[in-house]
């Protein structure tokens, strides 16, 4: 089963980073956000990725190319250019680096992506909010509701987008409204290949209409997750998540 992280985004609300650098690529502890979120999925045994680029989307393709022989020594000789490894550490992800547009919306990214996505259930899930989540669990879930879509409900301060939930089945689905204290759209979505023909190019949004429609179809279920969740939004976030790392309470690291 692939997993479809969104590393396309400006960033800009983090800029004191993001002007040098995509917002995936910023670090906690010394590693990329996209490090840790990729070591969620793995620890529950999910390799395959697909990274949909965009802003300075070269600099996470660098890191990949480069992520080998930054990870382990190595021996190069110089007449001919050629290295070779002493001490290897294995990772074993497959990764797809997928350019889909400097200004592409979050859904165009997906809709840009279909041709890899048509035949399974695919995961999804933003390249700046780590979580302690079951991955196993959200799965088991979604298999057995039968629905096209499931989103992971989360319940941080009240600045993002509320879903409100009647029995587990997603009654409304509004991206960053003015809320209430209740739960939101924490990301960690799953989705089944029929969600492809909810999105239409480029300008297509994924919390915007898509989302919209598979709650008026009945088709869009809530995964509660009551434990740990944080997005890194803003600088103030990247501290909170860096102080957590440094003294060794970082929920989210699961592996």
């Amino acid at each position: 089963m692939k997993t479809v992280i969104l590393c396309g985004g400006l960033g800009t609300r983090l800029r004191e980073e993001t002007e040098v650098k995509p917002k995936p690529m910023v670090e906690v502890g010394g590693k990329p956000i996209l490090w840790h979120i990729l070591n969620i999925y793995y620890h529950w045994g999910y390799r395959e990725f697909v990274l949909a680029l965009g802003y300075k989307g070269e600099i996470i393709k660098e890191y990949f190319l480069n992520y080998y022989y930054l990870a382990n020594d190595f021996t190069i000789t110089l007449k001919n250019g050629k290295a070779k490894s002493v001490r290897r550490k294995h990772i074993d992800w497959k990764i797809d680096l997928v350019d889909t547009g400097l200004s592409t919306m979050t859904g165009g990214r997906l809709y840009r992506l279909r041709d890899k996505l048509r035949k399974n259930t695919f995961m999804l899930t933003y390249g700046d909010g780590v979580a302690d989540i079951n991955i196993k669990h959200l799965l088991e879930f979604h298999k057995k509701h039968k629905k096209i879509a499931t989103v992971t409900a989360v319940r941080p301060v009240a600045r993002f987008g509320e879903i409100i939930v009647d029995d587990k089945q997603v009654i409304s689905f509004k991206e960053k409204a003015q809320i209430r204290e209740g739960w939101i759209n924490g990301g960690f979505f799953v989705f089944e290949p029929k969600f492809l023909e909810y999105l239409d190019g480029d300008e297509c949004v994924l919390e915007g209409e898509p989302m919209e429609r598979l709650v008026s179809d009945g088709q869009l279920m809530a995964f509660k997750h009551n434990g740990f969740w944080q997005c890194m939004d803003t600088y103030r976030d990247k501290q909170l998540l860096e102080t957590l790392w440094s003294k060794g309470e970082a929920p989210w690291k699961i592996w």
